[in-house]
C-alpha cells in the first residue's frame, strides 16, 4: 500500500540560512531535523514524501532540501511530491482581509495536499524530531485502512515530560484518552513551563505524565475532504470573528470532529523522547542529543547509509 510522510515546511522563512530553525544543523555531518525524520519514515515502511512549502521559497526549498532528498528517494523507489500553501487558497467567494499577515494554519497546510495524497498518510512538523517509534507505530496503523476505516484515524502520543523546554514555556495539546486508549479531547494549551514538581501553565499544574499531540496524526484520504468542509464553517465563523489572527489548526479541527463523533482517533503511545528547537537556546541540547543517539547505535554518522 501507498503510504504518504507528509511534511509541513511552508513556515520555513524566505530568506535561507542563519536564523531558520527548520535549517538549524543538529547532525554530524549538517543533517537537519527533517533529515532524520525522513530517515524515519522511510524505514518505517513510508513511500512517498510530500513537502508543504510556499511558491516563494521553492528554489531555495529545492536546493537546499528537495533535490538531495530526491536523489535519495529516487535511489530508494521513494516518491517525492510537493504542494504549496497560499494565503489565497480559500473557499470559494471568501475573500484575504487586507491586513492579514499570518497564514491560515496547519489545517490549511494539510488541505493543499488535495488531489496530491490519494491514500493514508502522516502529517509532522519540519522543525520536529519525533523518534522512530512513532513512525513505525503510525505506518503499522494506517497498513490497516479499508473504506470501510476512513474516519478512524491517529496520533501518536507523546508524554508531556517529554516535549518541554528548558529554556521557556511551550504550547501542546493536551489529550484526554479514554480506558480503550481512544482520543475524546485536545486542549490547546500555552506557556507550558517546566517545574521542579512537573509542570504548570500559568498557576494551574499539570500531570507531566499526560499524554499530548505533538502534531503527528495518522489520517486516510478522507480527512482531506473534511478538513474542505472545516475551512469552509472556518470561513463563515472564526474568521469573521477575528480576521486577521485566526488559524486554522488540525488539533483543533480534530477535537470539533470528535467531540462531534464523526471521527475516532486512536492514540499510539511512544516513549521517545521529542527534540525541536523552539529557542535558540535549546540548539546545543539537541546536538547532544544526536551526538548520543549515534552513540547508542541508533543511527549512523552518516545518516542515510543504511539504506
Amino acid at each position: 500500500m501507498k503510504t504518504s510522510l507528509v511534511i509541513m515546511a511552508a513556515g520555513i522563512g524566505s530568506r535561507f540560512g542563519g536564523g531558520i530553525k527548520q535549517l538549524e544543523p543538529v547532525g554530524p555531518t549538517g543533517e537537519i531535523i527533517m533529515d532524520y525524520s525522513i530517515h524515519d519514515a522511510i524505514k518505517a515502511g513510508f513511500n512517498k514524501i510530500v513537502f508543504i512549502i510556499r511558491r516563494d521559497i521553492e528554489a531555495d526549498f529545492r536546493e537546499v532540501i528537495g533535490e538531495r532528498i530526491e536523489k535519495l528517494c529516487d535511489r530508494l523507489g521513494v516518491e517525492v511530491a510537493y504542494a504549496y500553501q497560499a494565503m489565497d487558497d480559500i473557499p470559494e467567494g471568501e475573500i484575504v482581509p487586507g491586513d492579514r499577515k499570518k497564514p491560515w494554519g496547519t489545517g490549511q497546510a494539510v488541505l493543499a495536499c488535495r488531489g496530491i495524497v490519494n491514500e493514508p498518510f502522516v502529517v509532522i512538523n519540519a522543525d520536529d524530531y519525533y523518534g522512530k517509534e512513532a513512525f513505525v507505530k503510525i505506518h503499522d496503523f494506517l497498513l490497516d485502512y479499508t473504506p470501510e476505516k476512513a474516519d478512524d484515524f491517529c496520533m501518536a502520543g507523546f508524554i508531556l515530560k517529554n516535549t518541554l523546554s528548558d529554556n521557556g514555556g511551550v504550547t501542546r495539546g493536551i489529550c484526554k484518552v479514554d480506558s480503550n486508549g481512544y482520543l475524546t479531547d485536545i486542549i490547546e494549551t500555552s506557556d507550558i513551563e517546566k517545574t521542579p514538581t512537573g509542570a504548570k501553565s500559568g498557576d494551574a499544574e499539570i500531570d507531566p505524565d499526560c499524554y499530548v499531540s505533538m502534531n503527528m496524526f495518522g489520517f486516510t484520504p478522507k480527512f482531506i475532504d473534511r478538513l474542505q468542509d472545516g475551512f469552509v464553517e472556518f470561513f463563515k465563523t472564526t474568521v469573521k470573528e477575528n480576521p486577521l489572527k485566526a488559524e486554522y489548526l488540525i488539533p483543533i479541527y480534530a477535537g470539533q470532529l470528535l467531540r462531534e463523533k464523526k471521527i475516532t482517533m486512536k492514540v499510539l503511545e511512544t516513549s521517545d523522547k521529542w527534540f525541536g528547537v523552539t529557542y535558540k537556546e535549546d540548539k546545543p541540547a539537541v546536538v547532544e542529543a544526536f551526538k548520543k543517539l549515534i552513540a547508542d547505535g541508533e543511527y549512523n554518522s552518516d545518516l542515510f547509509s543504511d539504506m
